[in-house]
C-alpha cells in the first residue's frame, strides 16, 4: 500500500494522477470542439432515428479556426544569449530534438487543450562535450502529464506523467519532484482510464535522485489568469458556436421542407377507427405526400393548398451576425470569414490585425517564458554553467507585411544610422542569419578595403588643343 504521507513521492501520485483523471472531461470536451464533433442541437421529443443524421450535418465547426489563427503566427526562429549573440548550445539542442517543426503541435495542443508540457530529460543515445546524456526535449499532451505549482513561490512543485504501456500492458507512472523521481506501475484499468486509488500502484524502483533542481515538466498555458485554470483558446465563444450549429439546423430544416413544400386539405372527413391493442382512436391517414401521388377527396367542399416557401434570407443573415460575434469576441482577423470583405486594401487588413495580434503577442510573452525554462533545465541537464534568466527568445514576426515595406523600412532605418544585425532582426532573420549576413558583410568590405585603387582615367583635350600622343620606340 502506498504512503500517504503529505508530499512525498507516494502522496504526490495520487494527488496528481486523482487531478488529472478528473480534467479529463473537460479536455474531452474541448478537444471534441476543436475537432467539430459539436453537441447536437436539441432534440424534439420523440425524434426519428434519421433526424440524428440530418442534425450532424448542421455541425460547421469555427472553433477550429479560432484556435489555429494565432498557431499560424508562432514561429521561433531562435534563441540569443544576454548581448542579442545566438546562444550555440541552445541552437544545438533545439535542433537536436527537432523542435523547428514540433514547435506548432505544443502551440496547438495548448490552444485547443487549454496546456501542453515540455519534459526534459537524459537522452538515450546522445553524449555533451562535459560527458553528461545530452538532453531530451519531449512535447507532451495534457491527458497525460499533469503540473502543480507551489500557491507560496509559484514554482513548480512536483508533476506527474501516467500512461498506458500497450507493449508490456501495464500503466505507467513517472512523479517528477525538483530532487529526483520516482516511477510506478500498476496492472489496473478501467476501460481507457488508469485506477487511482491507494492500492491501485506499487513502486517501479528506488527514488532517482537528479541535480536540475526544479521539476523538469514545463507548462505552456494558453493565457492564464490569476487564480484561474487556463482554458483553450475559443472557450468563450462555446454558446455561440452551440448557437451556430442550431441556426444552420433550423436552415437545413427550412431549406428541406421548402424544397418539397408542406400541403393541405380542408373540407374532408377522415375515417377513425379503434386500435385494439391500446383502444385509443387512430384517425386515417389518406394523404401521403409523395412527388408521385395524387390526392383526391369525395367531400362536397373539400379544398387542397400548399404552404409558401419559406424566406431563408433572415437565416443567412442570422449566421452572418453570429459568425462576425465569435471572431469579435474571440479577436480572429474578420478577414479569416470573407463575407462581404472584398478588395479590402493593406491598411484595412493591418487595423483587422490589431487585437489578434495583441492576443499573439500575449502568447508569445508566456511561451517565451516557457522556453526559457526548458533551455534552463537543458544546460542543467548538459552540464552546461549558463544563465538562460537573460536569454532572449526570438520571434517571427506575427504582421503579415509586404516583403517590398519591409525592405523600405529596412532602407530608411539604415539610412538614420541602424547597424546592419539590427536591421537583419527587424527583417525576421534567424539569430544564426544574423551572424553569417553580419559576418559575410564585414568580410566583403574588408576586401572592398583590401583591393587597389585604380588610376583615373586621363582628362580629355580641351577645344584647340592636341591631346598628347606617346613617343613610339620602334616599329
Amino acid at each position: 500500500m502506498l504512503d500517504d504521507t503529505p508530499r512525498t513521492p507516494d502522496w504526490w501520485l495520487l494527488r496528481l494522477g486523482r487531478k488529472m483523471r478528473d480534467r479529463r472531461g473537460d479536455l474531452d470536451r474541448w478537444w471534441d470542439y476543436y475537432s467539430g464533433r459539436h453537441p447536437l442541437p436539441s432534440l424534439p421529443k420523440n425524434a426519428a432515428a434519421a433526424f440524428l443524421e440530418f442534425q450532424r450535418k448542421s455541425r460547421t465547426n469555427f472553433c477550429r479556426p479560432v484556435a489555429d489563427a494565432p498557431v499560424h503566427r508562432l514561429q521561433v526562429l531562435g534563441i540569443a544569449d544576454g548581448n542579442g549573440q545566438p546562444d550555440e548550445d541552445a541552437v544545438r539542442w533545439w535542433q537536436t530534438n527537432r523542435l523547428d517543426s514540433r514547435q506548432k503541435a505544443l502551440y496547438r495542443t495548448a490552444m485547443a487543450q487549454a496546456q501542453s508540457y515540455v519534459i526534459v530529460g537524459p537522452h538515450p543515445t546522445r553524449t555533451e562535450d562535459t560527458g553528461r546524456p545530452a538532453p531530451l526535449i519531449t512535447a507532451e499532451h495534457p491527458r497525460q502529464v499533469i503540473v502543480e505549482g507551489d500557491p507560496a513561490t509559484g514554482e513548480r512543485a512536483a508533476a506527474l506523467k501516467a500512461w498506458w504501456d500497450d507493449v508490456d500492458r501495464l500503466g505507467r507512472a513517472t512523479v517528477f519532484l525538483p530532487t529526483g523521481v520516482q516511477r510506478y506501475v500498476t496492472p489496473q484499468r478501467t476501460g481507457a482510464r488508469l485506477g487511482w486509488g491507494r492500492e491501485s500502484w506499487i513502486p517501479d524502483g528506488e527514488f532517482e535522485e537528479h541535480d536540475l533542481a526544479s521539476v523538469p515538466v514545463v507548462p505552456f498555458e494558453c493565457r492564464p489568469d490569476l487564480m484561474e485554470d487556463p482554458e483553450p483558446e475559443f472557450a468563450g465563444v462555446l454558446d455561440i458556436q452551440d448557437r451556430l450549429n442550431l441556426g444552420i439546423l433550423n436552415r437545413m430544416t427550412a431549406a428541406r421542407y421548402s424544397a418539397f413544400r408542406q400541403k393541405f386539405i380542408t373540407g374532408h372527413k377522415f375515417r377513425k377507427r379503434t386500435d385494439p391493442a391500446t383502444g385509443l382512436e387512430i384517425v386515417e391517414q389518406p394523404f401521403v405526400p409523395s412527388p408521385s401521388a395524387i390526392w383526391a377527396s369525395e367531400g362536397e367542399n373539400a379544398k387542397f393548398g400548399q404552404l409558401d416557401a419559406t424566406d431563408l434570407s433572415g437565416f443567412l443573415k442570422e449566421h452572418e451576425s453570429d459568425v462576425r460575434d465569435m471572431l469579435v469576441l474571440s479577436h480572429t482577423p474578420a478577414y479569416y470569414f470573407a463575407s462581404d470583405l472584398v478588395n479590402i486594401s493593406a491598411d484595412t487588413v493591418n487595423a483587422l490585425d490589431v487585437n489578434h495580434l495583441a492576443k499573439v503577442g500575449e502568447h508569445q510573452a508566456g511561451f517565451g517564458e516557457a522556453w526559457e525554462d526548458v533551455m534552463a533545465l537543458c544546460a542543467a541537464q548538459a552540464g552546461v554553467e549558463r544563465d538562460f534568466t537573460e536569454a532572449e527568445v526570438r520571434w517571427a514576426d506575427p504582421r503579415r507585411l509586404n516583403p517590398s515595406v519591409i525592405a523600405d523600412a529596412a532602407t530608411k532605418k539604415h539610412a538614420v544610422g541602424y547597424p546592419l544585425a539590427i536591421l537583419a532582426e527587424d527583417m525576421g532573420e534567424s539569430p544564426q542569419r544574423v551572424r553569417r549576413i553580419t559576418s559575410e558583410a564585414a568580410g566583403a568590405a574588408l576586401l572592398n578595403a583590401a583591393a587597389p585603387v585604380s588610376a583615373p582615367p586621363p582628362a580629355p583635350a580641351s577645344a584647340g588643343e592636341t591631346a598628347a600622343v606617346p613617343e613610339r620606340t620602334g616599329l
